[in-house]
């Protein structure tokens, strides 16, 4: 008899241990929720987001195209004959994981400038392309006669997926913004594991870099000026205590393991019979 009710302690202590550890809740996993301790948004109302206009700094990469009006004229307005063969060479390199501007791009160096050729170097730190576009006209106009274009555009936005997240890496995505859920998705989304709600920001400044966290399952995310990710983002997820627990992740996986550990449990009181 009492062994029968050792075997039966020791087996509702182990379920309600793995019970308390092991399945993640559904309220872990959701994103953008409206969360208990912070005002509930509707669905259906205008969310206000923050997007500061961003501004070059170091390891950027920007796209610099000038064309005459001779030029337009002899290629068209999309200077078809140069981009077909750009077009191929880009996807040369991003089938090898390779970025694409790193070749054709202008890379601003520690001191902020970029090396263009005719003109030489021009300081482009904490401008916008805009700003840069701007001030590319000015110093062609010593250069080039009558009517030009200048074209200036971030080579793309590069970031860094790193923990739990199903495909972590190094991305390049030719757009000129993109939200952190956009980034999740290009990294395969975050396995089941993962921290949603404090995400760790690496985030690239002129005076160094910050860490902030970030909260995807909170829907006030996207108010905040971190919803757009900025070039040189890294992202990192951190992994709940289940894992190092090693407990099961959800209802199948939970209750396979307790299966097993109450074999295992009885084989060994059967030892001391």
């Amino acid at each position: 008899m009492n062994k029968t009710f050792r075997f039966y302690t020791v087996l509702s202590v182990l379920i309600f241990c793995l019970g308390a550890f092991s399945c993640v809740p559904n309220k872990k996993l959701i994103y953008l929720q409206n969360l208990e301790d912070h005002e509930a948004i509707p669905e259906e109302s205008m969310i206000r987001y923050e997007q500061p206009e961003y501004r070059l700094q170091y390891n950027d990469i920007i796209d610099i195209q000038v064309m005459t009006s001779d030029d337009i004229i002899e290629s068209g307005f999309n200077n078809s004959s140069s981009s077909s063969q750009s077009s191929m060479m880009m996807g040369q390199i991003a089938s090898s994981g390779g970025d694409i501007y790193y070749m054709s791009g202008y890379s601003v160096d520690v001191s902020g400038n970029v090396r263009i050729p005719i003109i030489g170097e021009i300081n482009v730190m904490n401008l916008t392309v805009e700003d840069v576009r701007k001030k590319l006209e000015v110093k062609l106009q010593d250069y080039l006669s009558g009517e030009f274009y200048v074209r200036v555009k971030l080579g793309g936005i590069r970031f860094s997926a790193l923990g739990e997240f199903r495909h972590p890496g190094k991305y390049v995505v030719l757009q000129d913004r993109m939200t952190i859920l956009e980034a999740v998705a290009q990294a395969g989304d975050l396995s089941t594991v993962a921290k949603r709600d404090e995400i760790l920001l690496i985030r690239q400044y002129p005076e160094g870099s910050k860490l902030h966290r970030i909260n995807l399952t909170d829907r006030h995310l996207i108010e905040s000026p971190f919803y757009f990710i900025q070039p040189n983002d890294q992202l990192y997820a951190e992994p709940m205590k289940v894992r190092e627990l090693g407990s099961g992740v959800n209802a199948t996986q939970t209750l396979t393991l307790i299966t097993t550990s109450i074999t295992a449990l009885a084989l060994v009181l059967n030892l001391f019979n």
